[in-house]
């Protein structure tokens, strides 16, 4: 069975490839770093599967498979550090969806899926084994996760409790509730939570993308502060505002974001 890993962590890939050689029957093709590397290996070396990370800088692990031509979408396992992106996966018919730290037995089973769908035709039986998969992440039945799907309410919780931020190699789980406020610098993003500071890799439109919207709001061009931790609003010259979070943090409020005051009020 061909395989490409696709991770933007070097450490990420190289575990998987050990991982997946060590099942055997294996044969890692391509390693690649980002979303357009991964189209261009996937077309010319039509791997049978792709291990695929979903939050990546640029073209994510979703958005890769909506740009590969139908016909040339291998199956395709997501590998992910949290699991808001269910509803996805059954979209775009992905045969397993693995949780980061990824578990060699856990892994095994997606490889032994992977195997089964290759030799099968049955769509039923391949949706009823993603469901299993799911249902194994998200620790719920399938019976319940099928009465979700189909009432429209699994899609409900895209937005994470925690977290993922990888750093070296290591992937800390920050709650989102104790995230007190995200500031850019440069290419990355700082997020301040009970008094440390977690560095990760992503834009800040991708980052504001997994935080829910009625606790996260953007108060300048580089600044997102959680809205359940501002103490005091304080006027400022040139029509601007300070913000001054609960732990004494002032944060400035730009002109262009002063419409966002109405959350706080």
């Amino acid at each position: 069975m061909k395989v490409i890993i696709v991770d933007d962590e070097p450490l990420a890939r190289r575990g998987l490839r050990l991982r997946l050689e060590n099942l055997g029957g294996v044969e890692v093709v391509a390693e690649c770093g980002n979303g357009r590397e991964a189209k261009e290996q996937i077309l010319n070396l039509k791997p049978d599967v792709a291990f695929l990370d979903i939050q990546m800088p640029g073209v994510t692990g979703l958005e890769l498979v909506q740009l590969l031509p139908k016909e040339e979408i291998p199956q395709i396992v997501f590998v992910t550090a949290y699991d808001q992106y269910a509803v996805e996966a059954f979209e775009v018919n992905a045969v397993d969806y693995v949780l980061k730290p990824i578990e060699e037995d856990r892994l095994g089973r997606a490889v032994e899926r992977v195997r089964e769908k290759l030799g099968s035709e049955n769509i039923a039986a391949q949706r009823e084994q993603l469901l299993e998969a799911v249902a194994d992440l998200t620790q719920e039945s399938p019976a319940a996760l099928e009465e979700k799907l189909a009432a429209g309410e699994l899609g409900n919780s895209r937005y994470p409790e925690k977290i993922a931020i990888k750093d070296s190699g290591k992937i800390t789980l920050v709650p989102a509730r104790e995230i007190d406020w995200i500031d850019a610098a440069g290419d990355y993003m700082c997020v301040h939570a009970n008094g440390e500071t977690h560095v990760m890799r992503i834009t800040m439109k991708e980052l504001e993308q997994q935080l829910d919207p009625k606790v996260f709001q953007r108060i300048h061009r580089s600044t997102i502060v959680n809205l359940k931790r501002v103490r005091e609003i304080c006027a400022h010259i040139n029509g601007e505002y300070h913000l001054v979070l609960n732990n004494g943090e002032r944060l400035k409020m730009s002109r262009s974001y002063k419409n966002k005051v109405q959350h706080f009020i």
